[in-house]
């Protein structure tokens, strides 16, 4: 049986486009006489439909979508995602589900059993799990079809009391389907590989991976949608970041010899005497636990981490996915942003300009008295080197005429916190006024560090439709410079030896109020992608007195973060819907 695996970048709600993608892939699909063609979790709506889903039109549009697409499942099967009502009062109204099509009819539908609910995920905010497990008969095969976190549940301490694949078996399935929206993080971008290896060594049998593409909002779906036989052997693997579209014989998957696939499960089940999981990365480990929070613990190799070559180049490839995305799903095409010589804004207009085209990114240079000369001659070699159009427009009589006003109420109290801020208010004042006079969208260009910390203005530098880079801490942001130039400056040197600095009253260094962020980068990760407390990372061997205040910093400015536009996800906890603490506490504040 030839099984096509159609790797699509939906648009949640867009039912027309999303349908007829789908109905595109079927028809090529029949042309290259696959047997059976599988789309990724929620394909008819997107993924993830939110409160979407508690609309009954919503639900309707779904249903009206299935049956367009029945009508082309004639010859062939196929199988995409919808959500599905559940006839029965008890329970959450809808089903999370994977529709088997064939014959121009609903043969079969599997229910999602693994309705994750942490981080990004909600989907026991809307889904009734499954209760019942069949295995669905095609072309003579018996195929166990399951829904993303559905295979997830390995491991010596799961999550979930049950495991769909445990019922499954048992009917004696000789094919794996799951269909899949699993975002994508630098943390975890080995994981997916190795859960469905442990899957195909554990059951015996090989698995036909869907997997979404395309970015909704802040999250990231990667694609990689894989077919793997059951020695854990990789058959095929697709593209990363981009649409893509394959077709697999069974009889190529099936290839592998059976002393092989014994092989492999006996080495598997020697190396899991704990009832751990046999995967290089991930020995001797909780798997199911470990796989929620980073696993990255040395100190002393963190920054090492973060900024490794394999995983900047990962960021890279989803920033772009995510702006590109965030642009044309909401129908913009033209992006405006604060370009100030310094090291986050010129990663922000450089990955805008690759994604978006330099003649659709413009820059504002806005020097004040306290900017450097270098600041604006940096900010101007950038947009001339990129080809990108841009403004100087000074701030001096702006703010003067802010100082002026309120002069009155001020009276004669020093220059402070409030003049400071007044500067970066009067540049998103300025940025917000031109990006409705030719309707583009604001990029911010805050990093996850100062986010992180509160280092930053509220209705100033925190202005913005979109956070590109407030999920990537400082030392990324400057190993992300070093990675777009790897062929050639594009960010001029300047722009990345100097130091940091927000250019707000004389003299001023970011490290005037924050510690180093070699050193600041390594606790925040420990707290936010760890969840580390501060007894366990001041035995890491980092100051007392830093750590809780760094830490205090974090929680304080909950505050701020809570005002702030949608950030594109690259880390496995990103500020944002993935990571929900309270605004009013007193916990290490």
């Amino acid at each position: 049986m030839k099984i096509a695996l159609a790797q699509q970048n939906y648009h949640i709600g867009h039912f027309e486009d999303n349908t007829r993608k789908i109905i595109g892939a079927i028809q090529y699909a029949k042309s290259r006489k696959a047997d059976l063609v599988v789309f990724s979790e929620l394909s008819i709506c997107g993924y993830p439909p939110r409160d979407f889903v508690e609309f009954t039109d919503f639900i309707n549009e779904c249903y009206k979508a299935i049956d367009i697409i029945k009508e082309q499942a004639d010859t062939i099967g196929v199988i995409i995602g919808s959500p599905q009502r559940n006839p029965q009062a008890e329970g959450k109204d809808l089903f999370n589900a994977a529709w088997f099509l064939y014959d121009k009819q609903v043969q079969a539908v599997a229910h999602k059993t693994l309705l994750p609910t942490y981080d990004v995920f909600d989907e026991d905010r809307y889904f009734e799990p499954a209760n019942v497990w069949k295995v669905i008969p095609f072309k003579g095969h018996t195929i166990a079809l399951t829904i993303c976190e559905d295979i997830w549940n390995l491991g010596d301490n799961p999550l979930y009391r049950i495991c769909p694949m445990d019922m499954l078996v048992k009917q004696q399935p000789d094919i794996m389907i799951n269909i899949s929206a699993s975002p994508f993080d630098y943390d975890h971008d080995d994981d997916r590989k190795e859960i469905i290896r442990a899957n195909v060594l554990k059951y015996k049998l090989p698995m036909f991976y869907c997997n979404a593409v395309g970015a909704q909002t802040e999250i990231v779906f990667d694609g990689g949608s894989l077919v793997m036989n059951a020695a854990g052997q990789i058959v095929k693997e697709m593209k990363y970041f981009e649409e893509d579209f394959t077709i697999v014989d069974t009889a190529e998957v099936n290839a592998v010899k059976e002393e092989t696939i014994q092989a492999a499960a006996a080495q598997n089940k020697k190396a899991d005497t704990s009832k751990k999981l046999s995967i290089p990365r991930l020995q001797a480990v909780d798997f199911n636990r470990e796989t929620r929070v980073a696993k990255i613990k040395d100190p002393e190799k963190i920054i090492e981490y973060l900024t490794a070559e394999k995983n900047i180049g990962e960021i890279h490839q989803a920033l772009l996915l995510g702006i590109r995305d965030y642009f044309r799903k909401m129908s913009f095409s033209k992006a405006i942003l604060g370009s100030s010589g310094g090291v986050d804004s010129a990663v922000v207009l450089a990955l805008a300009c690759e994604a978006l085209g330099k003649d659709n990114v413009r820059a504002i240079l806005m020097p004040s008295a306290f900017s450097s000369s270098h600041s604006v001659s940096d900010a101007e070699q950038l947009s001339k080197q990129l080809g990108n159009p841009y403004d100087i427009i000074p701030i001096g009589n702006v703010y003067d005429a802010f100082l002026s006003t309120l002069k009155p109420v001020f009276g004669d109290l020093p220059f402070g916190l409030a003049e400071e801020n007044l500067q970066s208010r009067t540049r998103g004042n300025l940025l917000m006024s031109v990006a409705n006079k030719f309707g583009y969208i604001l990029l911010n260009t805050s990093n996850k560090s100062e986010l992180a910390t509160g280092y930053g203005t509220l209705y100033g530098d925190m202005a913005g439709g979109l956070s590109v880079l407030g999920d990537v801490y400082k030392m990324q942001v400057y190993a992300l410079a070093r990675y777009i130039n790897r062929n050639g400056e594009i960010i001029p040197a300047n722009i990345i030896n100097k130091e940091p600095s927000a250019e707000l009253r004389p003299n001023q260094k970011d490290s005037d109020s924050l510690p180093d962020y070699s050193i600041l980068d390594k606790i925040l990760y420990q707290y936010i992608e760890r969840r580390q407390g501060p007894r366990e990372i001041i035995a890491m061997g980092i100051d007392e007195a830093l750590v809780k205040r760094v830490l205090k910093l974090v929680n304080t400015n909950e505050y701020k973060r809570n005002q702030f536009c949608p950030i594109i996800r690259v880390s496995s906890k990103a500020f944002g819907v993935g990571r929900r603490v309270p605004i009013v506490a007193k916990y290490l504040s």
